[in-house]
């Protein structure tokens, strides 16, 4: 793996502006969430008060990021329903999925003429975070720096990673350059689902369903594929068990 010449601080504009666009991943089949999921689709699963997508769309308007691409498939109507009633203020653009399920890099390629920004956020819907003493998206806009990466991904230590029960997805250097965990090691960091990415990126990408992976993969091997430490609470909210346990915490403060 590369590394970095230069600490990241020195970049040359620490203040550049947020990403004028994002994207929620909201297309799952949602299977581990059922029965929760039987009549309705994850995305729309409540915790703490609303549903999953609008934490996620909170999220972006904190940051003021207006235009959202969501990509739908299971129950597809009840997503476009809903964000017709609660997302009017944001311009909201639905790519459909119906026909065939994209996975998260093929549902990032059929959109990215949708999305119209470069470069963009993508969110997971059924992960939720909550800020810390840094606005999160700013805080990963201030961070990036096109010269050096070409994506850039939120990660969550594996201590405070509530709901998730792996070992961990990713090692960090000091620079924030990322490496795959090996084998049955544990690794410091888990991917949080919440990314910024370059439009380039899917230039030269299969056609039709393939994992974001596949994108990760590549930018290890040439150095470019970064991360940047969450400061706040963050939830995988998986099963019914998970919804449960984030709203016990969440009322807990």
């Amino acid at each position: 793996m590369k590394t970095h010449r230069a600490p990241l601080s020195l970049r040359p504009n620490p203040e550049g502006p947020l990403p004028a666009a994002a994207m929620v991943l909201a297309a799952g089949l949602g299977k581990r969430m059922r029965p929760l999921t039987a009549t309705r689709p994850k995305p729309l699963v409540r915790v703490h008060g609303k549903t999953l997508l609008d934490h996620a769309l909170d999220n972006l308007r904190g940051s003021d990021v207006r235009r959202v691409v969501v990509n739908v498939h299971y129950l597809a109507g009840q997503v476009e329903a809903h964000l017709a009633r609660s997302a009017a203020d944001l311009d909201i653009v639905v790519s459909d999925e119906r026909e065939a399920l994209l996975e998260t890099g093929g549902g990032v390629a059929k959109a990215l003429p949708l999305i119209g920004a470069d470069p963009f956020f993508v969110v997971n819907s059924d992960n939720m975070w909550v800020d810390g003493p840094i606005d999160t998206l700013r805080q990963m806009a201030r961070r990036w720096d096109p010269e050096i990466m070409d994506a850039l991904l939120l990660v969550v230590p594996l201590a405070r990673a509530h709901g998730y029960e792996g070992r961990g997805d990713f090692h960090m250097t000091p620079e924030g350059l990322l490496a795959r965990r090996r084998g049955a090691r544990v690794a410091p960091f888990v991917f949080s689902g919440v990314q910024l990415l370059k439009a380039s990126l899917f230039e030269d990408v299969p056609d039709g369903a393939f994992s974001l992976n596949l994108i990760y993969d590549r930018l290890i091997e040439s150095g470019r594929l970064y991360g940047i430490a969450h400061t706040g609470q963050w939830f995988h909210v998986g099963t019914p068990e998970a919804v449960k346990e984030t709203e016990a915490l969440l009322g807990n403060g």
